[in-house]
């Protein structure tokens, strides 16, 4: 996987484990025979000439330094949690007064929870939301007989029937305390309503959390709820409200129970208690990896329902579908929704609904960072086809046109510019790293030397060929080098007893004599070797675990005549 361009102050960190080759479990014993095996290569003393102990002084520093944070557990336990960054702080002189590692947990997180506090301060997460309701049935629903003469032109305008704004901020206070203020306007139909809003949220333990609010405008209320995690697996909230509108005084209470039967199922059940609407709803909800269903069963005085929901995400694509029917004694309703990942930061989605009795429906959405943009659009009261048609085809061909030849072309062009911009920004450090690989490989030659006569005298393990870069395959099957370091040399230095074993790394351009070529952008590995005098590639991605020689590497016999023509 290519580096994440939000993470360029890691791009360039050194990773301990791949400077040593072990893996992130390695024990003790690992860990002191790789570095005893790397001194060998890099110790200053093993170099008699002045210009190459000098250069292997500088990389030995390095590999003494990992393995001086790999060998103490002390440190190796702020390393992985934290990286880098934990260890040159100055909080590291907890390790001078602490003996465990609960020890060096706690009084580690109590100085980033100080951090987090004064942070917190200055956060205000602002969310807003915009929606605009539009009509647009004059278009589906107008049935004009071609027969009759009329005076006057039949009405196919689109409509803006709604429009509101909703807005808040949140405002720390401590780590527990958190006041929510926010605000809503709307306009229907050429009448306006606004609401101010403020709640209170605490934290009272790891178990539960009370919210207290008021608002106050066109209608005024106040309210509390409660949240509880009664057992493992059972929970509850409960919630107490009360509303003053100009048609009167509303009381309203709420009480939901949930439990978790296993990691994937929960069951709720709700109740919702007012003078005119009182119902209670069950709820069984399954959600595992990329799929979720729910079903719901509603009876109540003045709706009952029974409602079923299935939705898959599908991961590869950025992308979500999901479906769902809803029967009642208030009308009936199928609905399809289709979501989109286009950025990090940017979602769409589009819902069509068809049922009785509000005909047919469709509801846009837009999400850009915090901010939240609604289109729901009523096309058609009666079930027509042009209007499911229509709800249906025209959001998916605009949004295929518009993401291929306009979105597409523009992240690419921004990649290419944030990469660009990164290169220029790293272009000394990579130039150093460079340099440091080059120093690198000038002294482990020796051992390269040694390491590939042991292994041509047994017919061994011996790398022919290894690149690590952007890999491209030219036409007749060979892999192409231009954007591509080679690094065989530094491959074969690690074949240890015919055999090459390479840990999962973060990235494997902290290997000894390795680097990044191309900083943000995906790299792979790819080796050609011979084994008892056959001959074996393979590809690899940048972090994957190389374990060679492997059966399932061998050339065929037809693909070697194809190589040879």
């Amino acid at each position: 996987m290519a580096a994440s361009l939000e993470e360029d102050e890691g791009i360039l960190k050194n990773d301990y484990y791949a400077l040593l080759n072990v893996s992130k479990d390695a024990t003790l014993d690992e860990i002191n025979n790789a570095f005893r095996h790397l001194s060998r290569i890099y110790h200053p003393d093993k170099h008699v000439d002045p210009i190459r102990k000098k250069k292997a002084e500088t990389i030995f520093s390095k590999l003494r330094n990992a393995h001086d944070v790999l060998r103490n557990k002390h440190k190796r336990l702020i390393y992985d949690m934290y990286g880098e960054k934990g260890l040159a702080s100055g909080d590291m002189e907890i390790i001078s007064r602490t003996k465990t590692p609960s020890e060096i947990i706690a009084e580690y997180e109590r100085l980033q929870k100080e951090r987090e506090e004064r942070r917190l301060q200055q956060r205000t997460n602002p969310r807003g939301s915009i929606t605009v309701e539009v009509n647009a049935t004059d278009i589906f629903d107008t049935d004009i007989n071609d027969e009759e003469v009329l005076d006057y032109q039949p009405s196919r305008s689109v409509e803006i029937n709604s429009m509101s704004i909703a807005q808040s901020v949140e405002c720390p206070l401590t780590l527990k305390d958190t006041l929510v203020i926010g605000g809503n306007l709307e306009t229907r139909n050429g009448n306006g309503i606004g609401i101010f809003s403020v709640i209170w949220r605490r934290l009272i333990s790891e178990k539960g959390w009370a919210e207290f609010d008021v608002s106050l405008g066109s209608s005024s209320a106040i309210g509390v709820t409660g949240f509880r995690q009664l057992t493992r697996r059972c929970q509850m909230r409960v919630g107490f409200r009360s509303e003053i509108t100009h048609y009167g005084y509303r009381p309203l209470a709420t009480l939901m129970l949930a439990y978790q039967f296993d990691r994937s199922l929960q069951g709720r059940m709700t109740f919702s208690m007012t003078p005119s609407t009182s119902s209670i709803q069950t709820k069984l909800v399954y959600s595992h990896e990329n799929n979720h269903f729910s079903s719901a069963i509603q009876l109540g005085i003045r709706s009952s329902f029974l409602a079923i929901s299935y939705s898959r995400a599908f991961t590869e694509e950025n992308g979500k579908l999901s479906a769902g029917i809803r029967v009642g004694t208030l009308g009936s309703m199928l609905e399809c929704t289709v979501e989109k990942k286009i950025t990090d930061f940017s979602h769409v989605g589009g819902t069509l609904i068809v049922g009785v009795p509000h005909g047919v429906q469709l509801k846009l959405k837009i999400l850009r960072g915090q901010q939240t943009f609604f289109f729901p659009v009523h096309l058609s009261q009666d079930i027509t086809p042009s209007a499911i048609f229509y709800g249906s085809v025209i959001p998916s061909v605009s949004f295929f046109i518009i993401k291929n030849l306009i979105i597409a072309p523009y992240l690419k062009q921004q990649k290419e510019r944030e990469i660009e911009k990164q290169k220029e920004q790293h272009a000394e450090q990579v130039e150093e790293r460079k340099k440091e690989a080059e120093r690198a490989v000038e002294l482990m030659r020796e051992t390269y030397d040694r390491n590939m006569e042991a292994e041509e005298r047994k017919s061994g393990l011996i790398i022919i060929k290894a690149l690590y870069g952007k890999l491209q395959p030219s036409d007749d099957g060979e892999i192409m080098g231009p954007a591509c370091i080679d690094v065989t040399i530094q491959v074969q230095s690690l074949v240890k007893d015919s055999k090459l074993i390479i840990a999962e790394t973060s990235s494997k351009s902290g290997l000894p004599g390795f680097y990044d070529p191309f900083i943000s952008e995906e790299k792979r590995l790819y080796i050609r070797y011979k084994f008892r005098g056959r001959l074996h590639q393979v590809i690899l991605s940048d972090t994957e675990t190389i374990r060679l020689p492997q059966q399932k590497h061998l050339l065929s016999e037809e693909n070697l005549l194809h190589r040879n023509s």
